[in-house]
């Protein structure tokens, strides 16, 4: 902060130029900067969620209430309203509003189901899902961005979600089956112990990426057996232990 140069008070803090103490300023800049984000939020989903015909009415109003700046690095606050996925380090990101409102809206999650959230990053796409189901199971397996998702969720009161430190492509079994799984990046090949975590009639979104194509494909588990359909086109980075195996180049 700055300060008189004169002799006698040069320990005096320059007060603000509005004539208001630092305090009340600075509060005053932070409640402005929330107005911006919810200003943000708003355009957010009026022109990148509704015009993508996301008509669940839940979905739009979670999305509308869920801070998504709290749940990124400091750095990416900024940009937390893009329309496109925003990179956290080590080839993740989280899913650009339009791709992660049409997943939500094609797996429908009722107010009694148990979702499983893999690759939830800071708790994003977690605390959206835990106000429109019963509970979520938020599987993240860099132990930084996991105990930055706990405490995000515990600043904002979500008490519906248990985090968990893992694999991303072991799942939790241990809470299985659910009723709805969430894959928050690319995947190139599911792995089996993933689908067994379904619940029969339960329902799965995924990224499948194909070189630069990427496609939202929605699986239905029914009779033991997932059975997959087109929802839309979208891409995002290939979760570790998603990849489809490589064979041996000599």
């Amino acid at each position: 902060m700055r300060e008189f140069s004169h002799p006698a008070r040069h320990l005096l803090p320059l007060l603000p130029l509005c004539g208001k103490t630092a305090a009340t300023c600075n509060q005053t800049a932070g409640l402005v900067q929330m107005k911006d984000f919810e200003t943000l939020r708003n355009m957010m989903v009026d022109t990148q969620v509704r015009p993508s015909d996301v008509t669940n009415f839940a979905v739009i109003e979670a999305m509308l209430a869920v801070p998504r700046e709290d749940y990124l690095p400091d750095d990416r606050r900024d940009v937390a309203y893009a329309g496109e996925n925003i990179e956290i380090g080590g080839c993740r990101v989280v899913l650009e509003p339009r791709t992660f409102a049409k997943m939500l809206d094609a797996v429908d999650i009722e107010a009694t189901d148990l979702v499983l959230d893999i690759g939830s990053a800071l708790g994003y796409s977690a605390a959206v899902c835990a106000r429109l189901g019963e509970a979520v199971v938020a599987v993240e397996e860099n132990p930084e961005l996991a105990k930055a998702a706990e405490a995000a969720l515990a600043d904002h009161g979500v008490d519906n979600v248990a985090v968990v430190e893992a694999p991303l492509a072991a799942g939790a079994p241990k809470h299985a089956p659910y009723d709805v799984i969430l894959v928050e990046g690319g995947v190139e090949v599911i792995p089996d112990v993933i689908l067994d975590q379904l619940r029969e009639g339960g329902r799965i979104a995924a990224l499948f990426e194909d070189g630069a194509l990427g496609t939202c494909m929605v699986g239905h588990k029914v009779d033991g057996t997932v059975t997959w359909r087109y929802a839309f086109n979208a891409a995002a980075p290939v979760l570790p232990g998603f990849e489809r195996p490589r064979g041996f180049v000599f």
